[in-house]
């Protein structure tokens, strides 16, 4: 049983610290100062963190992480410096919990803790990444305080029962793993959203033009079948029956124009996915990261989102304008991003 405590506490420790270590340091640090709890002669290792200097040291830069944490994009650089602060910490501290032991065990704990410090700080700085899409500070907010309580409220949960914490903890670990493919889609997008606005590398002119051509391994015949009309690499940003954030290819074939595909290969299996022109209004609406193209259905509700990287609104706009085209007279007459030039001049909505 004493085991199992000592497991819940490291562990719970090394999860909270992948969320924010300077918090849980100087919680942890200034509650054994102050005497609020009392350390069982086994744990007497920890005691280490109420000394002045390291409460005051923890304090400090959590009153940073604090304000950073606030802050669009600050928060993820902040979180990128910390990608080996967070999980070192985090073992750290599990060799304090274990206490003087066996070698092989303070390494497997340090690992094991470690590991679990990346784990949390990778869902976190994820999380943050993807919410920084959205220009406004809200969300920004709303998400560090949630995080701050979070971690309140576990060292709490570990101070009154470490068993169950050991069972919290391990669950949510176990759940972030389960999530993590969804995560890593979503984080990859963004990346590459970024790195595409911020022009490395620069913009390839071979971008700016809507190819007929796909690669080999989606063109085959069993996933789509006839002559492709014109091709546009893009994200899918939401759709019924296409996982959120898969890159992949809109198509349209000659044998069937009155119908958009969105094709892409995921890591078990080839995703394609018919879209009736007749039954969709396309909408292009510039973002701060991205170009999007909306496919709203008669109830004007967002049916489909793709996203095309800032370097792309040529291409973004050559597939409007070829699906309106369609729709306005039943011929498909795929545009060209040289369509577009003169509409560009024309007043419309400016890129956000």
């Amino acid at each position: 049983m004493e085991t199992l405590q000592t497991l819940g506490i490291a562990l719970g420790l090394a999860s909270l610290a992948g969320i924010n270590l300077y918090l849980t340091v100087f919680v942890t640090g200034l509650a054994i100062q102050q005497h609020w709890i009392e350390l069982a002669p086994h744990f007497s290792d920890l005691a280490l963190l109420g000394h002045p200097a390291i409460v005051t040291v923890a304090g400090v830069f959590y009153l940073l992480e604090f304000i950073a944490d606030k802050i669009p994009w600050v928060d993820s650089l902040w979180d990128a410096v910390h990608t080996f602060i967070r999980p070192l910490g985090a073992a750290l501290l599990a060799i304090r919990v274990l206490g003087p032991s066996d070698p092989a065990i303070e390494v497997c704990g340090a690992l094991l803790c470690g590991g679990a410090g990346l784990l949390t700080h990778s869902a976190k700085a994820g999380t943050r990444l993807v919410v920084n899409h959205s220009p406004e500070p809200f969300s920004n907010i709303a998400l560090s305080v949630v995080e701050d309580a979070a971690v309140i409220g576990g060292l709490a949960l570990i101070h009154r029962a470490p068993l169950w914490a050991l069972g919290a903890f391990a669950l949510i670990l176990a759940s972030i793993l389960y999530c993590a493919p969804r995560l890593w889609r979503a984080v990859k997008v963004q990346l590459w959203l970024l790195w595409k606005k911020a022009g490395l590398p620069p913009s390839n002119q071979a971008e700016a033009t809507l190819s007929a051509n796909l690669p080999e391994a989606l063109s085959a015949g069993a996933f789509l079948a006839g002559t492709v009309l014109w091709s546009a690499r893009c994200v899918c940003g939401s759709g019924e029956g296409v996982p959120k954030n898969m890159f992949g290819y809109l198509v349209t074939t000659e044998e069937s124009p009155g119908t958009v595909w969105f094709i892409a290969r995921g890591s078990w299996r080839t995703v394609v996915r018919a879209m009736d022109l007749s039954q969709y209004t396309v909408t292009h609406e510039p973002r701060f990261l991205s170009e999007n193209l909306v496919f709203r259905s008669s109830e004007k509700a967002p049916s489909f989102l793709f996203l095309f990287s800032r370097n792309q609104r040529a291409v973004a706009e050559a597939v409007r304008d070829s699906i309106v085209t369609r729709n306005a007279t039943g011929a498909d007459v795929p545009a060209t991003p040289n369509d577009t030039a003169q509409k560009r001049a024309e007043p419309g909505p400016s890129p956000a």
